[in-house]
């Protein structure tokens, strides 16, 4: 195979060769990765020949296409564009209308010999020109279509998408002017309390909002709350959703819903078994998925059937508003609420069902007419999926509004996952956008020493691009709803992603790259519209222009305290970080303050088998023991603790003095925003998820160790929360 072909369609295709790994050590990706990759974007590398023919089929494709299918632009008085035609036609008139979304229609007439030639391609079937036009027209923000027309010809010869959008992300105006906040990071299904059934629901959510509210914190932020799988409960994992566009209705309080007081639904919920059940769920250390997914479903079906009967069967203003809803949500709320119906009933009859790869071949892609039959036939099952969306929507939209009233600078912020799964509806029903023979992943790094393969089928670049950037639109539009920020998972993904090709190690994978510039558009004239800050996740291996993007683009950095250290080994000082940033203790992949300090995650790893030797694991316990001493050197060289509490390591166990000390020390940086955990508040000593494992740990399972009606009711928290506010008050006027 001739290295410049193979070199060619890598380079096409955004296929790195070479990167620098966590450690800033460069890389390189095995040739047999880089054909492996290609083979995934569905190419044929079995010989040179082969190679040659697609790469003329993709230049002959693009030269045939008159304009590009989508630009993303930033505002500016003037729209420069492409334009591509065989020579024999470059010198005919053509005019340009400019249709913007309020309505408004803007035409430019040209000779495209006339303009500035760029490039020019040679085929079997003539020469072809590309020239680059500007049209004197400012253009708004927003999504617009640009049609062209040869002059005195009705019939459009070619058109593109047009987006126009702001030069960085929306900033809060208090944030700008230099108020630096605090809030809580939550698992939503971690919360526990009197009233929910078995894991965190909207109304326990509103309830955190209300009392975080009180102590002074300025936003929760929520883990992915995306759509998983009702009739496959136990694929729990937030970061594997079916879809990311619509949200996990097990997050329901059955009890706040209309018709939950109707005579049939109270005989269903107030049977001794049943409220035994709920009360188990309940009581449980860890979120029993299955159970609390069995009783909510039989509970909502039950309501589901009263208010059907009641209000979507006439022409009443509640099924106006569901319709509406419906008809906003279009195909790809549809086309959930048809997956959640077909996998239930498969799973019913005892066929595989777990997801779409295992479906009857008849029912393996959303557009089948067998699909569409099966749809009609199950019509009311279906709209009860599309229900369960509607009231999931109203619950949330409910809570941002508590966050509102409690006088929250942000609220609510959502976070976005990187991908789905596998076998997600959101593959299901756009099939030619996914690389099912990939999975998104990491290099090794920190987190993961032997690399890490998340299950999650990439998107293909050029497919995005060739359906209008529409499915990362939607992604961004329906995550920042309800909330007044978003934090982007792995926000890397914007500019590049480690694909790991099927049956391959994580580590023998490579990165692919994304068209950053035109998704950092996009999000923020998507972050504009729902007046959302924007929070990226950029840890791990971090290419420094993706740091500098997303700083230009008025995205806030992600900090974590235990990763900010000097060459020395030191940790730099809080006071140090970036404002435009949100800093953390840890994180819902890392061990709680009390895990780290008394290497409880290092214990756990060597149970589960996670380090290759004993040689790593001995080096990673003297690494954190010169760690820990190191924060607390700095935190006695910052007076974030007192005296009590030893200079000396060997001296020190975690304490609530020095748990609350390392949480003022951060209150007292320069980030804008500061994310704590409720398990640190708590002291809990156990992880919510142990990155490498799938059931070797119970991980998003793991609740907090006490409800939340005792939680604001702790002095200690108060104080801490009292004292936050305070500390944070004072860096805002530093």
């Amino acid at each position: 195979m001739t290295t410049s072909a193979l070199q060619q369609l890598l380079e096409m295709r955004g296929i790195e060769t070479h990167y620098l790994d966590a450690w800033g050590k460069p890389e390189t990706i095995s040739e047999s990765s880089q054909v492996k990759l290609l083979n995934a974007l569905g190419y044929d590398t079995s010989s040179d020949s082969a190679i040659e023919n697609q790469l003329h089929e993709e230049a002959r494709k693009i030269w045939q296409t008159p304009l590009n299918p989508v630009q993303v632009l930033r505002q500016a008085d003037a729209l420069p564009f492409l334009i591509r035609l065989p020579i024999e036609l470059v010198t005919d008139t053509y005019t340009v209308v400019l249709s913007t979304e309020d309505g408004q229609a803007f035409n430019y007439t040209f000779t495209p010999v006339d303009e500035s030639l760029i490039n020019v391609g040679h085929f079997q079937d003539g020469e072809f020109h590309e020239y680059g036009v500007t049209m004197p027209q400012s253009v708004p923000l927003g999504y617009h279509q640009l049609t062209l027309y040869v002059e005195d010809d009705d019939e459009a010869l070619a058109t593109m998408r047009l987006i126009v959008a702001p030069q960085a992300c929306y900033t809060p105006e208090d944030i700008a002017a230099g108020k630096k906040v605090w809030g809580l990071s939550v698992q939503l299904y971690c919360l526990r309390s009197h009233n929910n059934w078995g894991m965190g629901d909207f109304s326990d959510l509103i309830e955190l909002v209300k009392k975080a509210g009180e102590t002074g914190a300025d936003f929760i932020g929520l883990n992915p709350i995306h759509a998983l799988y009702p009739a496959n409960p136990e694929a729990c994992s937030p970061y594997g959703p079916s879809s990311r566009r619509w949200l996990n209705f097990l997050y329901l309080d059955v009890t706040a819903m209309p018709c939950f007081d109707d005579l049939a639904v109270q005989k269903l919920v107030n049977t001794s078994e049943f409220q035994q059940r709920i009360q188990a769920a309940r009581d449980a250390d860890f979120v029993n998925y299955t159970e609390v997914a069995a009783i909510k479903i039989a509970a909502l079906s039950a309501l589901f059937d009263v208010y059907y009967e009641k209000y979507l069967t006439t022409d009443t203003s509640q099924n106006e508003r569901f319709t509406a809803f419906v008809e906003a949500g279009g195909e790809s709320l549809n086309m959930l609420a048809v997956y959640d119906t077909m996998q239930e009933f498969l799973s019913q009859n005892d066929e595989p069902s777990w997801g779409w790869p295992v479906f009857p071949t008849a029912f393996n892609e959303y557009h089948k007419d067998d699909v569409a039959s099966f749809e009609k036939k199950h019509k009311k099952r279906v709209t009860f999926y599309l229900f369960l969306q509607w009231q999931a929507a109203l619950q949330l939209e409910a809570a941002s509004v508590a966050a509102k009233e409690a006088g929250m600078a942000i609220g609510l912020y959502r976070d976005l996952a990187v991908g789905v799964s596998e076998g997600s509806a959101e593959i299901w029903g756009n099939k030619d956008l996914y690389c099912i023979d990939a999975s998104v992943g990491a290099p090794p790094d920190v987190l993961g020493p032997l690399g890490q393969n998340w299950g999650l089928p990439p998107m293909d670049p050029v497919k995005l691009y060739e359906q209008g950037y529409q499915p990362i639109i939607d992604l961004f539009s329906s995550n920042m709803a309800g909330g007044g920020a978003l934090r982007i998972d792995h926000v890397m993904a914007l500019l590049r992603l480690w694909w790991v090709p099927k049956d391959t190690d994580a580590k023998e994978g490579g990165y692919v790259y994304y068209p950053v510039d035109d998704l950092l558009g996009i999000l923020a004239l998507e972050s504009h519209r729902h007046q959302s800050l924007v929070i990226g996740e950029d840890l791990g291996t971090v290419p420094e222009e993706i740091r500098a993007k997303l700083a230009e683009n008025g995205i806030y950095s992600y900090r974590v305290f235990f990763f900010e250290q000097a060459p020395d080994g030191g940790f730099y000082s809080p006071a140090d970080y970036p404002v435009q940033s949100m800093s953390t203790l840890t994180t819902h992949d890392m061990p709680t303050l009390t895990g780290f300090w008394h290497c409880l995650d290092l214990e756990l790893g060597k149970q589960l088998g996670l380090y290759p030797t004993d040689a790593i694991l001995q080096r990673l316990y003297g690494e954190r023991h010169h760690d820990k001493q190191a924060i607390l050197d700095s935190l006695h060289g910052h007076h974030s603790i007192s005296d009590n509490i030893s200079r000396d390591v060997n001296y020190t166990g975690m304490s609530t003095e020095l748990n609350h000390g390392m949480q003022l020390h951060m209150a007292q940086g320069a980030s804008a925003l500061l994310s704590l955990q409720l398990e640190d508040w708590l002291q809990m000593d156990k992880p919510v998820n142990v990155p490498g494992t799938f059931n070797e740990y119970p991980n998003w399972r793991r609740k907090l160790s006490q409800p939340l009606e005792a939680l604001f009711e702790n002095r200690d928290i108060t104080a801490l929360a009292t004292n936050l506010t305070a500390s944070r008050k004072r860096a805002s006027t530093d």
